[in-house]
């Protein structure tokens, strides 16, 4: 099968994306939130994998609420998806785990937690199981409600367009409908046999297509004239470990050659604050580093220049038209396990998505100090380089672009 990439996105859209009814969305969803009152339905368990899974699926649930849905929503969510009225029986800090040596490890606490779950299910019945990111837990567990049952239905694809391929007709042993959030996903899941439909990004219809970088600096406590460098080593613990003494290396060599330049760290986590500052004061006690708890999406409207650890967040920060440097880095053992399969040759979402190099990429042993200051400097100092990137950020924002809380949710009560 071939892979698919966005620049034939626009045809895939056109020929495989939505739910199509001929309505106008808040009429068709009425209706089907007034049957959705009417029936049986009676609550919905949820599992959402990290905290780029906790906030794209409060995205999904705020688009439930509005469009009348109002049942009981529960199961392993983050402050997100707690905002907006989830039972959090488990933290999303459970399932954040990356790598094959990380996750043996974690295996008999993932298994007593799919077991717990499990039984909640059993006992609370729900009508219908949402899995959001972390597909290695959420697959798994899917199946095993869908063995229950129970009806399925997962939100974000796992990148089989880029690795593991083979991983379809798991999928479809577990998933009844995938929600995609790219343009490109649904026909590959079509061709399987599984019901898919495009719904856009979610981070792309909240985010300004111009964010306000002087009052995101304001908000921050930040100065507004300095030269900003972002620092994000991840969200989990592990990558915390490998990757920031890395980018505080590249701080270091950078404030060496440039002392007026400042820098800005987001902690994704208040569990991730005790690490992080442990580093801080190993590796960079003399920097001007300023931490901020969460807020990374103020972070990148705020910073001139990223050094970003693939993920989630380089799509976020391309949003919001920040130029960037990709990095990444795992134990040694996991990166080999992992290095033959990936069919395409970035790992960088802003790469995959434009289909070409926009964004430099320093992986594992490329990932030194050195390589990052040097790309990141040299992206501070080219007003020319950052305009082309943030022109070719603006075109993939337009693309991802749609009414996607809506979308999603209408998905969503269609199975209800």
């Amino acid at each position: 099968m071939p892979i698919l990439l966005p620049a034939q996105g626009a045809a895939l859209f056109a020929s495989h994306t939505v739910i199509a009814t001929g309505q106008p969305v808040s009429k068709t969803a009425g209706k089907i939130a007034s049957s959705v009152s009417s029936t049986a339905a009676s609550n919905i368990v949820l599992i959402a994998g990290e905290t780029s899974g906790d906030m794209l699926a409060a995205h999904l649930l705020k688009g439930l609420r509005a469009l009348g849905c109002h049942l009981p929503v529960w199961g392993v969510g983050g402050p997100a998806l707690a905002a907006q009225g989830m039972d959090c029986v488990e933290s999303i800090d459970a399932l954040a785990v990356r790598g094959y040596t990380e996750v043996l490890g974690a295996l008999p606490r993932l298994w007593h937690l799919r077991r717990t779950l499990m039984a909640l299910a059993a006992s609370r019945k729900p009508s219908l199981c949402i899995t959001v990111d972390a597909p290695d837990f959420n697959l798994a567990f899917a199946a095993k409600m869908k063995a229950m049952g129970i009806s399925t239905l997962h939100f974000i694809s796992p990148s089989i367009w880029a690795w593991r391929r083979e991983r379809l007709a798991g999928i479809k042993a577990a998933v009844d409908h995938m929600v995609c959030v790219f343009p490109h996903e649904p026909a590959l899941y079509h061709a399987a046999g599984i019901p898919a439909t495009y719904v856009g990004h979610p981070l792309a219809q909240t985010i300004a297509m111009q964010p306000d970088k002087a009052a995101a600096r304001t908000s921050l406590g930040l100065s507004l004239n300095a030269k900003l460098i972002a620092l994000l080593p991840g969200s989990r613990a592990a990558e915390v470990k490998y990757i920031l003494p890395r980018l505080l290396g590249a701080a270091r060599l950078i404030h060496a050659q440039h002392s007026a330049v400042q820098f800005v760290l987001p902690i994704a986590s208040t569990a991730l604050q005790a690490q992080v500052q442990a580093l801080l004061a190993e590796h960079a006690a003399e920097l001007p580093i300023h931490t901020v708890q969460g807020k990374a999406g103020q972070v990148f409207a705020a910073a001139d220049v990223g050094i970003i650890a693939s993920g989630t967040a380089t799509l976020e920060a391309a949003l919001y038209k920040l130029p960037m440097v990709i990095t990444y880095a795992m134990p040694r053992s996991s990166w080999a396990m992992m290095g033959h399969k990936n069919y395409l040759p970035w790992v960088g979402l802003p790469n995959i998505l434009c289909n070409e190099w926009v964004v430099s990429e320093w992986l594992q042993d490329a990932a030194t100090p050195q390589n990052l200051a040097q790309t990141a400097l040299s992206l501070l100092t080219n007003d020319t380089a950052q305009s082309k990137m943030k022109t070719r950020f603006m075109q993939l924002h337009e693309t991802l672009r749609c009414d996607t809380q809506t979308l999603a949710a209408r998905a969503v009560l269609r199975m209800l």
